[in-house]
């Protein structure tokens, strides 16, 4: 359902969905104080009046209550997916009915609707870019370069984002400042890897229903994503096998108790395949052709790219649907490779995305981003920024407030000891 408007543009599945996306994002929001208590201080202080905002997200419940506190805090904004299948429609519905927020997303949309809705979003002329896989930024520097020139900046959610990013900058066709919101340790240290590591489980197991125990599981990329999804596995009772392009996160993997070998190994004896790298292709044609007969391969990194989806239509003579989000690839030998989520994040695809609890904290960070953005606007380098520790360390204090934990403080004495450097043994 579309429908056009100064300020009710909008393009949903069904606006009759909204009672119960209402619901949904009320009941997420009870898992999101730290958001909460931003959303009762923007609605008091306004810091984000007059602003105009791009969002690019996936449109959750999570989401819709960072959307909600934009709102509060006095700014104009229009949300667009940032993954086709990653729309929850009756959320969708909600934003619109119920707050009045513009939503362009549809589950399932095509590739096409996609990019009709991103260039709307920059018809919009935002002043900030809420950004996820940095696609709205790609476009805008493409397709509509005056708009750099005048925009506050933009934030960004994920490291496939913040790679293309730094290639911007390094380039020398950013003209904006951007905050890498995926690099704040109260993002990357728990929604990457406590979200990811659950969802991504949550995701295989809807889709599939098949016991992990005494599987070989093959997690592709151990940054911070899949160290959750290495951690969580094995809690499931998997044997858990990790390949790795960089020493160090070898070496880690190693002593996290996980095997470690190159790829054209593990593909051999893998019976699930999760990628979360942000790179291109890392399961190619030659891991297709050597995987097991009934191999499953899903993803959990931002892009479908991740997997070599082309070259396995290539290697099959049929494609079936198994069950929803299951797709079967049968090649001429008769050996199949099973494709969850299209390749797409399986764990929006097939599941509803990282729990609440931990998306408050990467929310807020996006939150503070957008007012640190504004309240230094004309200040800030046009490069790729971090958001301040101080800042981080705030969220965290929040966060555990709101869970009732209390921690200690520095002493006058240890304050003085840190600063010293005469006192020793």
């Amino acid at each position: 359902m579309a429908k056009e408007g100064i300020s009710t543009q909008y393009d949903i599945k069904d606006i009759n969905l909204a009672p119960q996306g209402k619901q949904r994002i009320e009941w997420a929001d009870r898992e999101m104080p730290v958001l909460r208590l931003i959303r009762e201080r923007f609605e008091a202080e306004k810091p984000l009046a007059g602003v105009k905002i791009a969002a690019c997200a996936h449109i959750t419940t999570e989401t819709a209550n960072l959307a909600r506190t934009i709102q509060a805090g006095g700014a104009e904004a229009l949300l667009i997916a940032s993954n086709p299948l990653s729309t929850q429609d009756d959320v969708a519905a909600s934003l619109v009915a119920d707050w009045g927020i513009p939503v362009m997303a549809i589950k399932g949309e095509s590739t096409e609707t996609y990019m009709r809705h991103v260039r709307a979003a920059l018809e919009s002329n935002p002043d900030i870019i809420i950004d996820d896989g940095s696609d709205v930024v790609a476009t805008m520097l493409k397709e509509k370069k005056e708009l750099a020139d005048s925009i506050i900046g933009t934030t960004e959610e994920t490291t496939t984002g913040i790679v293309r990013l730094k290639a911007m900058e390094k380039a020398g066709v950013m003209s904006f400042p951007a905050i890498a919101v995926n690099d704040a340790q109260t993002k990357h240290f728990f929604d990457n890897r406590y979200g990811t590591g659950q969802s991504t489980l949550d995701g295989i197991i809807r889709a599939t229903n098949i016991l992990l125990a005494g599987k070989n599981f093959v997690v592709v990329g151990y940054g911070w994503c899949g160290k959750g999804v290495a951690m969580r596995a094995r809690g499931m009772g998997a044997n858990v096998i990790v390949t790795e392009i960089d020493p160090i996160r070898a070496i880690e993997a190693v002593m996290d108790g996980f095997r470690v070998m190159p790829m054209n190994e593990a593909a051999k004896i893998g019976d699930f395949f999760v990628t979360v790298t942000g790179n291109r292709h890392v399961i190619d044609k030659e891991h297709f052709e050597i995987m097991k007969d009934g191999a499953i391969v899903a993803n959990s990194g931002h892009f479908d790219l991740e997997l070599n989806l082309e070259a396995l239509r290539e290697m099959s003579s049929e494609v079936a649907t198994r069950r929803p989000f299951v797709e079967e690839y049968i090649g001429t030998n008769n050996k199949s490779v099973i494709v969850l989520g299209e390749g797409r994040l399986i764990n929006l695809a097939a599941a509803e995305g990282h729990p609440a609890s931990v998306m408050d904290m990467s929310f807020a960070n996006q939150a503070l981003s957008v007012e640190y953005l504004v309240k230094n606007k004309g200040k800030l380098d046009n490069t790729v920024h971090v958001l301040p520790k101080e800042v981080d360390q705030e969220i965290a204090s929040l966060k555990l407030r709101a869970i009732g934990i209390n921690i200690d403080t520095l002493t006058p004495e240890m304050i003085e000891y840190m600063a010293s450097w005469e006192t020793g043994t």
